[in-house]
C-alpha cells in the first residue's frame, strides 16, 4: 500500500511540480525522488522534522486536487491503456506491417514529455 502511494505521489508530481513552490518541490523532490527521511530534510534546511512532515502532507494534498481538477495523470493513464491494446491487436492481426507500427510508436507518450 506504501509503495502504491509513493508511486502515485511521484506520477503527480511528475505531472503537476511546476504548478508548487519552490520550497514544496524541494521537499517532495528530497522526501519522493531523492528517499531522504523527514530527519534530512530539516537538517538541511534547518527546521523541523514536524515542519517539513506538515510540509509534504500539505503538499500532497494540493498534487491530489490538482490531479481531481485537471485529471492529467488519469488521462495520460487511459491513453497508455488504449494503446497498449492497439499494440496488441495490431501485433495478432497485422504483425507485419511495420508502418502501422511506427505509427502507433509515435504516438507514445512519456511522463517526461
Amino acid at each position: 500500500m506504501e509503495l502504491e502511494k509513493n508511486n502515485y505521489i511521484n506520477s503527480l508530481f511528475e505531472f503537476y511540480s511546476p504548478l508548487l513552490t519552490t520550497k514544496q518541490v524541494n521537499y517532495l523532490e528530497r522526501y519522493y525522488v531523492d528517499d531522504y527521511s523527514l530527519g534530512e530534510i530539516a537538517a538541511e534546511f534547518d527546521i523541523s522534522r514536524q515542519a517539513v512532515y506538515d510540509n509534504i502532507r500539505r503538499s500532497e494534498k494540493i498534487l491530489q486536487q490538482y490531479e481531481a481538477k485537471l485529471g492529467l495523470y488519469q488521462s495520460f493513464k487511459q491513453r497508455n491503456q488504449k494503446l497498449d491494446q492497439i499494440k496488441q491487436y495490431t501485433q495478432e492481426h497485422y504483425p507485419d506491417d511495420s508502418q502501422l507500427s511506427e505509427l502507433i510508436d509515435s504516438l507514445e507518450i512519456t511522463e517526461e514529455e
